[in-house]
């Protein structure tokens, strides 16, 4: 079964992460938004992907309410954020990587803190269908 988590957690969490890179890197900050304001825009949007891939296919809970899920999960998505957003002012601020360099390390970093704390607590307890 883990194996099959961590295929999905890949597809869905590389979809979200697709949409969240292009999402930045291709409209908000050419439209004019600072980086870090379009990296919050990128991970609004992002979630939306990222929720319902990890409900129905990583963690299978489609029969967990979302009124239970949906907050919780969005709990771990904004603590997985508050890393990504200080690892990337971080970047930004102390190195000579460019944007999209530093936004690709810190999404790909911040990726298993979601695993675990949706595997263990968002979705914990769920058996799948």
């Amino acid at each position: 079964m883990i194996n099959r988590e961590l295929f999905w957690f890949g597809v869905v969490g590389v979809t979200a992460m697709a949409v969240h890179y292009l999402l930045v890197t291709r409209l908000f900050v050419p439209a004019g938004l600072t980086p870090l304001l379009a990296n919050v825009a990128g991970f609004l949007l992002a979630f939306v992907v990222s929720y319902h891939g990890h409900r129905h296919q990583t963690f299978r809970a489609r029969h967990v309410p979302h009124r239970r899920a949906l907050p919780r999960f969005f709990a771990v998505a904004c603590a997985s954020f508050a890393v990504n957003e200080a690892m990337y002012a971080a970047l930004l601020a102390h190195t000579a990587l460019d944007y999209r360099a530093a936004l690709l390390i810190v999404l790909v970093t911040v990726a298993a803190l979601t695993f675990l704390l949706g595997k263990l607590w968002a979705f914990a307890g769920v058996r799948p269908s």
